[in-house]
């Protein structure tokens, strides 16, 4: 059992990874803010808008079967990607990573799921997984400095090959789930891929004159949404959904802004940006498991709650240009809440769920959370163009402090 949470967790980490590895190496990618912010969210994109699709296919086709694929065709886009001969070519092959990663995050929720039916064992396993994934997201930012200094930015992608192949090898003895009939949702599917293209576009490029077209495609997926067989029952949807993108919003908007100020502003070589994140790195690599079995004693509210204060304060810190000394003490506090948050959010979703809908729960918060981190990085990323990086990490800080709230509203309203 102790080898295929491994295998699962090791497929989870190498979509976390992919997410913030190439945060330090976009200046060696690109000298362009816009291509850079669309190198890291053409994957983000991507993976939140077809994780619903995947979390009902996990559901439909068997989480086994979903899991493997993702798998296989995560390895191999990785390595197209590190022969990529253009800013322009890396950008679509990473939105085809992000459909591969996509189909990895409910699956493998869905098979801890199966594998753990105790409530008190499977959030002592989903601790395990969000350590090892965890430790992905933010241990990303320091092996990219590293690899990229060392062997040039191509090497960040050919290392997701090798722990693919670990990951299948582990994996392999995954109990087989039962599929369950339906049809996919094409429609709930195209207007959340326009809606969330379209307004990421728009922030980035800062054109407004495409917000309609988001906006009418975000009615299309409410509409759409309503019917007996879409992708996103209504029983499914809470206010833990919010909470999870302000997660990401905070996370993955305060690394971009940090991994270019670092570089730009304070002159640090890659592996030297990527060492400052270290404090954010450590927390991730133990907490999450401590946070697990927190969680099977006295429930998710609490550690959620704290976990979003922590980020608050940690980023806030940030803001005011600090010392090294106080700088690492905001990424540790950093490095905590998310370790806190993550894991009480998908407990406490995934526990709630029925059984056959645990793929669907864990995909649709696991979009959601993706969502906040393509905005983070386009919203923060234009404030910190607009107007300065303090003033973007004050507003990160803000919006996390109100995440508190809704995180406190979110696991109040979902049954024990």
């Amino acid at each position: 059992m102790a080898k295929l949470l491994t295998g699962l967790s090791l497929g989870y980490f190498l979509v976390m990874l992919d997410t913030t590895i190439v945060t330090v190496a976009l200046p060696a990618l690109s000298s362009s803010l816009s291509a850079q912010q669309w190198i890291s969210n053409g994957y983000t994109l991507t993976f939140a808008a077809f994780l619903l699709t995947a979390g009902a296919w996990s559901d439909r086709f068997g989480a086994r079967r979903v899991f493997f694929t993702g798998l296989v065709s995560f390895a191999a886009l990785s390595l197209l990607s590190a022969f990529s001969a253009s800013p322009a070519m890396l950008i679509a092959l990473r939105a085809l990573l992000g459909i591969a990663g996509a189909l990895l995050v409910p699956s493998s929720l869905s098979l801890i799921a199966a594998a753990y039916p105790v409530p008190a064992s499977r959030a002592k396993a989903m601790g395990v997984w969000a350590a090892l994934s965890g430790t992905g997201l933010v241990a990303g930012p320091l092996l990219g400095g590293i690899l990229t200094e060392a062997f040039g930015w191509r090497a960040i992608f050919l290392v997701n090959v090798p722990v693919a192949v670990v990951a299948l090898a582990l994996s392999r003895t995954a109990p087989a789930t039962p599929p369950k009939p339906g049809r996919t949702d094409v429609t709930g599917q195209l207007s959340a891929v326009v809606a969330l293209s379209t307004f990421t576009y728009s922030l980035v490029e800062g054109n407004p004159w495409v917000l309609p077209v988001s906006v009418l495609a975000a009615a299309v997926f409410v509409a759409s949404q309503r019917r007996p067989d879409a992708m996103l029952p209504p029983r499914l949807l809470s206010w833990s959904l919010p909470a999870g993108a302000i997660v990401n919003f905070g996370l993955s908007g305060v690394l971009f802004v940090l991994s270019l100020y670092f570089q730009e502003t304070r002159g640090y070589p890659p592996s030297s940006a990527g060492l400052a994140f270290l404090p954010l790195t450590i927390p991730t690599a133990f907490n999450p498991i401590f946070t697990g079995r927190l969680v099977a004693r006295i429930g998710p509210r609490i550690p959620a709650v704290a976990g979003f204060l922590l980020m608050s304060a940690g980023t806030l810190i940030q803001a005011f240009s600090p010392p090294v000394a106080l700088s690492a003490l905001g990424l540790a506090l950093l490095g905590f809440g998310v370790s806190l948050a993550i894991p009480a959010l998908l407990t406490a979703v995934v526990g709630s769920a029925p059984p056959e809908l645990a793929g669907l729960a864990g995909g649709a918060l696991n979009a959601s959370r993706q969502t906040g981190a393509a905005l983070g990085v386009a919203v923060l990323g234009a404030l910190v163009s607009g107007t300065s990086t303090a003033f973007a990490l004050v507003t990160a800080a803000v919006v996390l402090l109100a995440g508190a709230s809704i995180a406190a509203a979110a696991l109040d309203e979902l049954p024990a």
